[in-house]
């Protein structure tokens, strides 16, 4: 079983960055895909960016492509979500989860273990 906890979430202002970490732990999750999503509350949960176990390719929702960049470091078990020119509308919790395949998808039925959440304010 692996295990994810998030940080770096926060309270930013319009246009800040923050860099969200996901920290894997247990079973070894090198070789699997992983993803980040959001939930701002009365929405369902929607996908943000993903990452294959190689860090070679990457998918990512197109309201936050050329903003945000998803990257991983195995090594450290380690994946990360930079976040530029932050809006109000990105204010959800964000969630990190990994599917044990080698490529990320947009479906979050699709990813088989997910963090407990990191909340990201992002005023006007």
């Amino acid at each position: 079983q692996v295990q994810l906890v998030e940080s770096g979430g926060g309270l930013v202002q319009a246009g800040d960055s923050l860099r969200l970490s996901c920290a894997a732990s247990g079973r070894t999750y090198s070789n699997h895909a992983m993803g980040w999503f959001r939930q701002a509350p009365g929405k369902e949960r929607e996908f943000v960016a993903g990452i294959s176990w190689t860090g070679s390719a990457t998918i990512y929702a197109d309201s936050v492509k050329g903003r945000f960049t998803i990257s991983r470091d195995n090594a450290k078990n380690t994946v990360y979500l930079q976040m530029n020119s932050l809006k109000p509308e990105d204010t959800a919790v964000y969630y990190c989860a990994g599917r044990r395949s080698f490529a990320a998808t947009m479906a979050t039925r699709e990813y088989d273990y997910w963090g407990q959440g990191t909340q990201v304010t992002v005023s006007s």
